[in-house]
């Protein structure tokens, strides 16, 4: 059985985040570039629910993974 597959939106749905293009662009702008050395789930922009989440999307390869690896990369970029 396939994985579904989320979209970057979906992401910041599921993470209680305004999830349109333009919000999501601000929120990045906002909060990044993250240290190199400090994982996304540590970031200060996140509350306890949201870090968890994010914490354990990574440490169980859940299908949520990929979509919160992009935004890993995407916190971490110079931008």
């Amino acid at each position: 059985m396939e994985q579904p597959v989320h979209h970057f939106s979906e992401l910041f749905e599921q993470l209680g985040l305004r999830s349109d293009a333009e919000s999501i662009e601000q929120f990045i702008q906002r909060y990044s570039p993250l240290p190199k050395e400090m994982p996304l789930a540590e970031a200060p922009c996140w509350n306890e629910g949201q870090a968890e989440f994010l914490r354990e999307a990574v440490e169980e390869d859940a299908d949520w993974a990929e979509v919160v690896d992009h935004l890993d990369a995407s916190m971490h970029k110079d931008n």
